[in-house]
């Protein structure tokens, strides 16, 4: 008999125009660095960080999606599996604040319903803001989601939008798990999990599409 422990992992996607501040935003979550030069994001880029929540480990899988329409094709195959999502907008760009709705859409249709910020970001230049406190919050209240305000040269708020989500996708999974029928055995609901296993976290999918209820990561005991 053998016990191996596993993980809780949370694979979150960043999604928005391009410029931002997307990319600048999960090097400064996962490194704690800030450049100002702009780099446009190739298709997609990941990094990761571990956390703790509730007294147990979890660690967030960031994927930087492009803003350009040209790695569309690409970039949503990346969505998949996600169980959180950000929507991310610059206070300095009109466009990227009016794309939103369309971002949201896109991960929706490839990941269901599932756990998302909407972060307005450059909170700093605020000066030179084109979008009003308000819209961003009409914005936000319209698409049923938390607007979280960053700057990410400053290291505004950039660690909660991730605590946030991780939070949410937690308590999600406890949720699921924590149903418990008279007999003492899990309860049988529309969920259907099943597991797969990889590079040591336990995967847990679906078995059938669910725009409700999605993939989440569960920590388990294997003997």
């Amino acid at each position: 008999m053998r016990e191996e422990e596993l993980e809780i992992a949370i694979k979150v996607v960043i999604v928005g125009n391009g410029g931002v501040g997307k990319s600048s935003m999960i090097q400064r979550y996962c490194k704690g660095i800030y450049t100002k030069d702009y780099k446009k994001t190739i298709g997609v880029d990941f990094l990761e960080r571990q956390i703790e929540i509730d007294g147990e480990d979890v660690r967030i899988m960031l994927w930087d999606t492009a803003g350009q329409e040209e790695f569309d094709a690409i970039t949503k195959a990346y969505y998949r599996g996600a169980q959180a999502c950000v929507l991310t907008f610059s206070t300095t760009d009109r466009m990227s604040f009016e794309a939103i709705k369309d971002w949201k859409m896109k991960v929706e249709n490839e990941c269901g319903e599932i756990p998302t910020v909407v972060v307005q970001n450059k909170i700093d230049l605020m000066d030179q803001a084109v979008v009003s406190p308000e819209e961003a919050e009409t914005l936000s209240r319209n698409l049923g989601c938390r607007l979280i305000r960053t700057s990410v040269k400053e290291d505004v708020n950039v660690a909660s939008v991730f605590r946030y989500l991780a939070t949410k996708c937690h308590q999600i999974m406890t949720q699921s798990y924590n149903t418990i029928v008279p007999t003492g055995q899990p309860a049988i609901s529309a969920f259907s999990p099943t597991f797969t296993k990889s590079n040591g976290t336990i995967i847990l999918r679906p078995a059938k599409k669910s725009s409700k209820k999605k993939a989440v990561l569960k920590k388990c005991r294997i003997v």
